[in-house]
Formats: structure tokens, C-alpha cells, sequence
């Protein structure tokens, strides 16, 4: 049975467990902070929190210690930034606009240690502007921070001045990815940036700017507050390197879509089954998308194949991927990613192909256009499954899919095409006998209840 932690979520459907008395009472709230501004330096700030091996939590995984050590050492003539990303605009994600809901003053706690660790005086929480709540808490718990002298010119009565504003985002996908949101921050169009330059050495407004997800530097407090190492080895998968807690989300054809606070490393079988109690109609699990919209899916007859004692898979060696835990580099072994954390199930009896061309359709939409692979290709896979869904496709449609996805891959400027092309990919080599069933007329929108956009 998983064991829930609650460093996280303690204040999660408490009275006004979002101010700042339930977040003082329940999570001993800034007193972590106070400790690191008064008794450490910005070097054992980020040597700490390497310890911690947290993985970022938001998309790539990359650990959030060793990305504050990216900035540079001193500060010069241009000052340095935080900014953190909290546009959550993947589909099927729904994790951190809770933490901004329900516990908003470890975000602003978690500012204030990473400003600090990586030489910051100011901090922007970009958030995705139809999440209302989540503007509102921020901003208020950012101002009983302020009113404590927990921000300001000299919080804790140290003289290191840290300010944490919230910048709305428009909505736009594409602002999900580290540049694209400097851009919009600027209050420029909401377009990915050519690296290098890195944002630490060039980020907002042409300045060192570390972006992290808002999960990982709510975490903070929680890790710097135990010790980091300890944090780390909260973990089942601390042995590689991807350490503490994180946010779980289920959510798709199960019966109790949630999210929920575990130690890193459950598997998708315990959270289907023993946290989200299950498949609606007790149906059997056709597929799930482990971390957001943009992770290939994973069917649960897939097996793993790792023989190599070496290997960091080889304990599962033979078992379905979907008693594999969740981890970084655990779900990269097994064909896909963790993005997000955020698990979509997708039940028996629903077809894949309409998966297929909903997603299609949200990347399409979604593209910033900058790129031409990723702009005519998102287009193309859209129309070509919209056409064969309408009964008017081919085999050599079904081919296509394959080498319009793949030329998508590695030719953009950011992981957005490959976002597109990779779940594409994965939906139509694990699908395509349900392709080739429409071609063959054997599937069509009358036996599967479905409604499309035309292709033409």
C-alpha cells in the first residue's frame, strides 16, 4: 500500500489553509527561509539544494540544484532574475495551480530561498491567466508575506532585498517553454528563443535568469527544511539521482481523479488502481499518458527488456511497464517521459484514433509558427488522421503520419514539434491496426459516436 506524505498538501482542505496562519501553524511557514538568508551563504544555498537531486517537475527533469549553479557567481552590471513557471498549459495537467490555490505561501517561501541562492532580487511567478483562483492567492499571500517583512528591502532583517510579482499569461501554449515565456514577459510575442545563450547567462530582459516549474520551487522550503540529502532519500529512485516528493495527477477514464502527494517512485498500476481507485465501469486500461499530452503512451502488455544487470531497468527486466515507478529516467527507459506527473488514462472501448486527432488538433492550434516543421507538420498530421477518420484515407495516409511526425523531430527550435511528433508517433505505431481499420472501413465515425472538424 503507498503511504501519502503531506509536506506539500498538510494545508489542502483546511479552513483558509491558504493564508498565512494555516501555513505558519501546519508547515512551520518561512522559518526555513529565515535560516538560509541568516545562517548560509548563496554557495551553500545552491551546494544544499543540489543535494536534494530534485528533479524539476515540470517537463525535462533537469535537476533544480544544479540549474541555480548555472547562474554566474557574482553579480555584475546586470542584475539577476527568477522566474518561475506556473502557466501550466499542458493538456491533462493539473498540479500546480493546487499548490497556488491551497498552498501559495511555499511558493513565495520557495522564491525567497532560490532568489537567494542564485544572487535574485526579483522573482516572476508567470501564471496562466484563465487560472484566477491562482492569480489571487498568490497576490495575497504575497502581500501578508510583504506585510510580515518576509519581502522587501530586508527580509528577516537581512539585507538582501527580494520582491515576487505575478505575471499573467495569455493563454498561449507555447509560453509553457522557458523562452517563449521570457518573450511574453517582455511583452514580447510569445515566440522560442535560438540557444545559446542560455537564459542563465541571457534570460529576461537580456539578464542571468534562472526559469524554474513552480512545483520544484515550492518544494524547496520542504527540502531545505529537513536537509536536502534527507529530502532526497525520501525517494525510491534515490539511487538515481531523483530525490523527495512530488505531485501526482490521475485523471482521464478513472474513478477518482486526483492529485495527490507521494515519494517519488510509484508505479502506474498503484496509481490507477490503489489511489484513483480504478478504471470507470471496472474496464480494463487501453493506454496511459504518463506526464502531459506531449509523453508518448505506454499500453500495459508492453513489457520491459532490459537484461543488462547494468541497467537501471533491469529489476523489472520482463514486467509490464506499467509496474515500472515513475521516475525521470525511468519512464525515458521505457520509451516515453515523465513530464508533467500528471497520468491521463485512457480506458478500453475508447478509440485511439479520435485520441489521435484531438491531440493533433491542440498542437495545431498551439503552434507558435515560427518554425516550418513544426507549423506545416502539426497541420499536416491533423488533416491527413482528420481525413482518414472521415473514411476518405489511404495506406499510404497511414505511412505518412510516420515520416511527417519524424521529420518534425530534432528540426525546431524548441520541443515543441517534438512534443508533437513524439505521442503522435507512439499513438500510431502502438495503434495502427485501428488506423488501417478506418482505411479498410471497417472502424467510421458512425461505430465510434464520433464528431470531427472537416479535413479539407
Amino acid at each position: 500500500m503507498l503511504k501519502r506524505t503531506d509536506y506539500l498538501t498538510r494545508t489542502y482542505g483546511k479552513p483558509e489553509g491558504w493564508k498565512l496562519a494555516a501555513y505558519e501553524r501546519d508547515l512551520g511557514g518561512y522559518q526555513v527561509a529565515r535560516r538560509v538568508l541568516t545562517t548560509m551563504t548563496r554557495e551553500q544555498t545552491v551546494d544544499e539544494a543540489k543535494k536534494a537531486n530534485l528533479r524539476g517537475r515540470g517537463g525535462a527533469g533537469f535537476p533544480m540544484g544544479v540549474k541555480w549553479s548555472f547562474m554566474p557567481k557574482t553579480v555584475g552590471a546586470k542584475p539577476h532574475y527568477l522566474v518561475v513557471n506556473a502557466d501550466e498549459g499542458e493538456p491533462g495537467t493539473h498540479k500546480d495551480r493546487t499548490l497556488m490555490e491551497r498552498n501559495p505561501h511555499a511558493c513565495v517561501e520557495g522564491c525567497i530561498i532560490a532568489c537567494y541562492g542564485i544572487g535574485a532580487h526579483v522573482a516572476y511567478i508567470y501564471v496562466r491567466d484563465e487560472l484566477h483562483l491562482s492569480k489571487a492567492r498568490l497576490e495575497g499571500a504575497i502581500q501578508e508575506a510583504r506585510a510580515q517583512g518576509y519581502l522587501g528591502k530586508t527580509p528577516f532583517g537581512k539585507d538582501f532585498a527580494v520582491e515576487v510579482y505575478v505575471h499573467s499569461g495569455a493563454g498561449a501554449y507555447i509560453c509553457g517553454e522557458e523562452t517563449a515565456m521570457l518573450n511574453s514577459i517582455e511583452g514580447r510575442r510569445g515566440e522560442p528563443r535560438m540557444k545559446p545563450p542560455f537564459p542563465a547567462v541571457a534570460g529576461v530582459f537580456g539578464c542571468p535568469t534562472t526559469v524554474n516549474n513552480l512545483e520544484s520551487i515550492a518544494a524547496a522550503p520542504t527540502a531545505f527544511g529537513m536537509g536536502c540529502e534527507a529530502f532526497s532519500k525520501l525517494s525510491s529512485l534515490h539511487h538515481l539521482n531523483d530525490g523527495g516528493v512530488r505531485l501526482y495527477g490521475v485523471n482521464g477514464h478513472v474513478k477518482k481523479p486526483c492529485v495527490v502527494e507521494l515519494a517519488v517512485g510509484p508505479t502506474l498500476n498503484e496509481l490507477i488502481f490503489e489511489i484513483a481507485g480504478g478504471v470507470q465501469g471496472d474496464r480494463k486500461v487501453l493506454c496511459a499518458i504518463p506526464g502531459g499530452s506531449s509523453t508518448p503512451v505506454l499500453r500495459p502488455e508492453e513489457t520491459v527488456s532490459a537484461p543488462d544487470p547494468k541497467s537501471p531497468l533491469h529489476p523489472y527486466d520482463g514486467k509490464s511497464v506499467f509496474d515500472v515507478p515513475l521516475g525521470v529516467d525511468t519512464m525515458r527507459g521505457v520509451g516515453t517521459m515523465l513530464g508533467t506527473c500528471c497520468v491521463t488514462v485512457i480506458a478500453e472501448g475508447t478509440d485511439p484514433v479520435a485520441c489521435l486527432h484531438n491531440l493533433m488538433h491542440f498542437y495545431r492550434h498551439e503552434s507558435c509558427g515560427q518554425c516550418t516543421p513544426c507549423r506545416e507538420g502539426s497541420a499536416w498530421l491533423e488533416r491527413v488522421v482528420g481525413k482518414i477518420i472521415e473514411g476518405h484515407g489511404s495506406m499510404a495516409d497511414v505511412d505518412s503520419l510516420h515520416d511527417v511526425a519524424n521529420g518534425i523531430m530534432g528540426n525546431t527550435i524548441c520541443a515543441f514539434g517534438e512534443g508533437t511528433a513524439m505521442p503522435a508517433l507512439a499513438l500510431i505505431q502502438k495503434f495502427r491496426k485501428e488506423l488501417e481499420a478506418y482505411v479498410r472501413g471497417e472502424r467510421s465515425l458512425a461505430t465510434s459516436k464520433l464528431t470531427v472538424e472537416p479535413w479539407r
